[in-house]
């Protein structure tokens, strides 16, 4: 009994977690609107470091791409949806929280599954946030579309502080610089409250699983998703494997750590 007591707060912190740092705090935030102001003559201009590149952002954006629907719900939490012309990775999701549906509906879908470089150079954009794997490789050129005018901040946030730094970010180039770090506080404040919560506990073994087929492709020890595991309670069985983020292990591995949990990636298609 007590071990189901475990499990059911480990999954309802996890879940919380997990909810914060997709961008969605309080459902207050969707309908508030701040940042949809025009571009104001006093605009200063900014340069940023995303990641160890440069970003120079010397207008406020006026047409947005959303690439993920973590970056599409962060934008609907700080009221910036009207902003956003397109986003991508739909197929990555469940759908919005309840509360953030409505505005959320309002973004138009460039790619249900990852941006093409077609749709973006013809969308219009002045400005990507976007997920980190939507560049690079086959994915995007950052520097072809700056060529086209189209600015990039990528989202690759591998700790809570970059997850923050992430959302001030965002408050300074829309100029709503007061409503990111209440947005912040109040994910902090959430966050401490399920660590208190979890603290006296035992943590339970946990399993990542994305995808199976020969093996469990699963994620290790330096992932963001294990970081989150952690502050909800539990331990990831893999974090031992700090030389990949993600990686396949065998059914035999899997079974010889036991673990207490499974966490099934659902996505919304194969």
């Amino acid at each position: 009994m007590k071990k189901k007591r475990l499990l059911f707060c480990f999954l309802s912190t996890i879940l919380i977690i997990i909810m914060v740092l997709s961008g969605c705090g309080n459902s207050n935030n969707v309908s508030e609107h701040q940042g949809a102001t025009e571009n104001p003559g006093d605009y200063e201009k900014l340069t940023m470091n995303n990641y160890g590149r440069e970003v120079v952002i010397e207008a406020m954006p006026q047409k947005v791409l959303t690439l993920g629907p973590n970056c599409s719900e962060l934008f609907v939490a700080l009221g910036l949806v009207d902003k956003v012309i397109g986003n991508s990775l739909d197929n990555h999701s469940r759908g919005p929280l309840p509360e953030y549906a409505e505005d959320y509906a309002k973004i138009p879908e460039l790619n249900y599954a990852n941006a093409t470089r077609e749709a973006v150079i013809s969308s219009g954009a002045d400005f990507i946030y976007g997920i980190d794997w939507e560049f690079g490789g086959d994915g995007l050129d950052i520097e072809e579309l700056k060529e086209y005018g189209i600015n990039v901040y990528m989202n690759k946030a591998a700790t809570l502080e970059e997850a923050y730094q992430e959302i001030a970010d965002m408050g300074k180039i829309f100029q709503i610089e007061d409503k990111a770090a209440a947005f912040i506080a109040e994910q902090k404040e959430r966050i401490a409250q399920v660590e208190e919560k979890v603290s006296r506990q035992e943590p339970l073994k946990v399993l990542v699983y994305d995808f199976g087929g020969e093996g469990v492709y699963t994620c290790g020890g330096t992932n963001f998703e294990t970081l989150l595991i952690e502050k909800a309670g539990g331990k990831n069985i893999f974090d031992d494997v700090t030389d990949k983020q993600w990686f396949l292990a065998s059914y035999e591995e899997v079974l010889k750590r036991e673990p207490d949990v499974i966490v099934v990636h659902d996505y919304d298609v194969p």
